[in-house]
């Protein structure tokens, strides 16, 4: 299985030492934040810091899945605002548009966003008009890209469980490059079925894979080990749906401890990997 980490748990490493960290300890690849001090998307020279970032993932080895959950890139009072249920949602666009770019430029597997939390004064019906509509203008960037994404159910937003992601992507007509991301954690927080089988069902759909330790209801991104999740059947069942890609490690309040908890969330995996999967 090919474990991943994600940079918003590196906030306070420069991002050429993130990687080198990251590769150092033996990960297969990077979940890639882009924010103010990980590849900008809106700072001068992207094309160029792109192409520079690329040729250090290649050097390391590194696989790379673009996520979009900075929390204040694009408005520095409110946390991931604005989305594409906001008002004025042009940034999002643009932001989630720039990120499709550089995926592609970087050969990334995936592109990973999410629908935001609807206004509290907008009517469901409208919000979710936005949202549709917000993310067919992506889906048809990312086809020309040849970029696939992965749209992650967050707990909390107008879509924030598998039958949310589902109803999306019927209203879409099931694109080809609208697929899944799925957090472990989140599954347990708010999935009414066990996590094992949350897997199995998003099988096949799946571009990326986010994985964290959760309570039932709650809402917060626990070390590996230290919540309610049993790991070992759900690597097995990654294993059995076959799926490929990057299982990244996505702890974004960690940062202060990151090349131990990196370190330790590795050793954790393959030692749950090992348990859970036949050889």
């Amino acid at each position: 299985m090919r474990f991943g980490y994600g940079t918003n748990g590196f906030a306070n490493h420069r991002l050429a030492d993130a990687l080198a960290v990251i590769a150092d300890l033996g990960y297969a690849g990077v979940a890639l934040t882009l924010d103010h001090a990980h590849l900008d998307p809106f700072a001068p020279d992207l094309r160029r810091r792109t192409a520079a970032v690329g040729r250090r993932l290649a050097e390391l080895g590194l696989g790379v899945v673009i996520e979009t959950g900075a929390r204040y890139l694009l408005d520095p009072w409110r946390k991931h605002e604005p989305t594409l249920l906001s008002d004025e949602p042009a940034k999002r666009a643009e932001f989630l548009r720039l990120a499709v770019d550089v995926g592609a430029d970087l050969g990334a597997e995936a592109v990973s966003f999410w629908s935001g939390v609807a206004p509290a004064e907008l009517a469901g019906d409208e919000a979710w008009q936005r949202l549709v509509s917000g993310c067919a203008a992506l889906v048809e960037h990312a086809q020309r890209r040849g970029m696939p994404l992965g749209f992650e159910p967050e707990p909390g937003m107008l879509v924030e469980d598998l039958a949310g992601f589902r109803k999306l992507a019927a209203a879409l007509g099931d694109p080809e490059p609208l697929r899944l991301t799925l957090d472990i954690g989140h599954c347990r927080c708010n999935e009414p079925a066990p996590v094992p089988d949350c897997v199995r069902a998003a099988g096949p759909r799946l571009a990326h894979v986010q994985i964290d330790d959760m309570r039932r209801g709650t809402h917060e991104h626990l070390e590996l080990g230290t919540g309610e999740i049993d790991f070992p059947p759900v690597l097995a069942a990654l294993a059995e749906v076959g799926y490929r890609g990057l299982v990244a490690v996505e702890l974004p309040r960690h940062s202060h401890a990151a090349p131990a908890l990196a370190e330790r969330s590795l050793a954790f995996l393959r030692d749950a990997e090992t348990v859970g999967v036949p050889a």
